[in-house]
């Protein structure tokens, strides 16, 4: 199977089960859902975590990943599921029939204890993300955490960005948002934190704890490659 992401694969997944637990405060008995699947990077790490009474879905745009993990995961984990979300986007699926920006999670309201997006927000525009927001807000329980990984414009990153030491040269701005190259402007798109602090809070969520900055932009002190958010509903 070709379409893994980057990295070690199973490296990458147990370093994500380890953040999700000690920031994300995911317990054996949640009901999680994974936001871009893949190829069950992280639902695989997380298939010897989750207990009997824990619930995993996924969705993805990639029907080759969802159709992989059918077969590889649901298989031998009957709760742990996986579907195809036909949504549009340039560079992972691109004769999707659905736009991003007005497609509704398949789940009820107030059913997930613990949600993570990793790698999808950095791939999506200013109105599909919000729109993703509004639906995590919608399917997450009060009290409920959310895991995001991002890539966040502030003083430090545009620094070191002007500076040379970035491994994402976000110069080209867009509507809400920043790119690397305008010809495929979904290969690599960042926020600013300012906006993304209040895109949250519309929502209905709100930041547990202030971001963890990541090593993209050639930072020395670092959680990982890209920026955190650890975002939580508390809604009443």
């Amino acid at each position: 199977m070709d379409f893994v992401g980057d990295g070690d694969f199973k490296k990458t997944g147990l370093e994500f089960r380890k953040l999700f637990i000690e920031f994300g405060g995911l317990k054996p008995d949640h009901r999680v859902l994974d936001v871009g699947s893949g190829i069950g990077r992280m639902a695989g790490r997380l298939t010897s975590y989750l207990s009997p009474q824990g619930e995993y879905q996924g969705f993805d745009i990639v029907k080759m990943g969802v159709d992989w993990c059918q077969v590889n995961i649901t298989s031998r984990y009957p709760n742990f599921h996986f579907q195809h979300a036909d949504i549009h986007n340039n560079q992972y699926n691109p004769g999707g029939r659905y736009r991003a920006s007005i497609y509704s999670f398949p789940y009820p309201d107030d059913y997930f204890d613990f949600i993570y997006l990793t790698s999808v927000f950095t791939h999506m525009f200013t109105g599909d993300m919000e729109r993703y927001l509004a639906e995590i807000s919608r399917v997450l329980k009060t009290g409920g955490r959310v895991f995001i990984t991002c890539f966040l414009m502030n003083d430090e990153s545009r620094e070191f960005i002007a500076k040379g030491r970035s491994t994402q040269n976000f110069i080209h701005k867009l509507d809400g948002c920043y790119t690397t190259t305008v010809e495929n402007p979904e290969a690599a798109i960042a926020f600013d934190e300012d906006y993304m602090q209040s895109a949250v809070q519309r929502f209905g969520l709100s930041l547990s704890e202030p971001a963890h900055f990541g090593s993209w932009c050639g930072r020395s002190k670092f959680l990982s490659y890209q920026d955190i958010l650890i975002v939580q509903n508390q809604s009443t």
